[in-house]
């Protein structure tokens, strides 16, 4: 496993050493989301240590709580980049290397804004997450052929400092517009990811799997 950031090297380090202290099986790398050749050094260093690579989960996204008209096109078109962006180019340079060997699994991480346009969330964040269902579904038509899934998890408010940081003092009010009245468990999310990273979900493709609450129902 290899956990990558391209901020936030302290804590991918300290995660790694938790999951593998031996760091035989869980390493660290620097990956910039928005520069694609990051994607393929990155993965080029996986099968130079391992021989091949066989999940990418598309997680890292900047988001911003910003009025719609205050909005700068720059930074909209920045953070889209970014996530939508990424995700893109992840997908397609690992996808290059699942297709040759005729085996991948990919997971985005979507979200709730980008299904129902974003209540605490700048629309620029919505609008990539959105981007990011949609590519999910492109991904999975095209590569379905070859022994690659892609599929997406939308997550609506979870309880990490991020979404705190958003919601700031306002806990307390923010939790009575959830139906099931609480954050959620960023850990259930990472089983989630898991299950679709498996050899045993190769018949679940182009899919969006919801964890929002019941904020968002279809």
């Amino acid at each position: 496993m290899v956990i990558t950031d391209a901020v936030l090297g302290d804590e991918a380090t300290a995660l790694a050493s938790e999951l593998d202290l031996a760091g035989e099986t869980a390493i660290t790398a620097t990956l910039d989301i928005s520069k694609p050749g990051d994607f393929q050094e990155v993965l080029d260093k996986c099968v130079e240590r391992w021989g091949s690579v066989e999940v990418l989960v598309n997680n890292a996204a900047r988001t911003m709580a910003q009025p719609l008209m205050d909005i700068d096109p720059v930074v909209f078109n920045e953070i889209m980049a970014t996530n939508a962006g990424g995700t893109f180019a992840g997908s397609q340079i690992f996808a290059r290397h699942f297709k040759a060997r005729g085996y991948g699994r990919i997971v985005n991480m979507a979200s709730l804004a980008g299904q129902n346009g974003g209540t605490a969330t700048g629309a620029h964040y919505a609008a990539s997450k959105g981007a990011i269902l949609t590519l999910t579904k492109v991904f999975a038509r095209d590569l379905a052929p070859f022994g690659i899934t892609c599929n997406a998890i939308a997550p609506g408010p979870m309880d990490t400092p991020m979404v705190r940081g958003v919601v700031g003092d306002n806990v307390e009010a923010f939790l009575k517009n959830i139906p099931v009245g609480q954050f959620g468990d960023p850990d259930f999310v990472a089983k989630m990811v898991v299950m679709l990273a498996s050899p045993e979900a190769a018949f679940v493709t182009g899919a969006c799997w919801d964890v929002n609450g019941g904020l968002y129902v279809r």
